[in-house]
């Protein structure tokens, strides 16, 4: 069974940085696509995503603000958030396609736990 396991989430001031950490563990072969995404109250929406090929997409509102990464042979996905805004506030989920060492042999969406992430002065 794969499970993905969030770190990195915490209280910070406007204008600080985070960097979230996602490490999926169990029989795995390989990631594709890495997302991260945020729920806050009312509204959940994609942050970013980056492919197999290292191809990352970000939505606009943490344009120039973050950056998303992976490091395959640690299977783990990160988000380095800098110039947080309080409306940055939100608990940050990962999501992985992630290929298995069982059938059918082909990419499945897994989901991380969540982690809390508080911009407030």
């Amino acid at each position: 069974q794969v499970q993905l396991v969030e770190s990195g989430g915490g209280l910070v001031q406007p204008g600080g940085s985070l960097r979230l950490s996602c490490a999926a563990s169990g029989s795995i072969v390989r990631m594709n696509t890495v997302a991260w995404y945020r729920q806050a109250p009312s509204k959940r929406e994609l942050v970013a995503s980056i492919t197999d090929d290292y191809t990352t997409n970000y939505a606009d509102s943490v344009k120039g603000r973050f950056t998303i990464s992976r490091d395959n042979d640690k299977n783990t996905g990160y988000l380095q958030m800098d110039g947080l805004k309080p409306d940055d506030t939100a608990v940050y989920y990962c999501s992985m396609g992630i290929v298995t060492t069982s059938p059918p042999y082909r990419s499945h969406n897994y989901w991380g736990q969540g982690t809390q992430v508080a911009v407030s002065s």
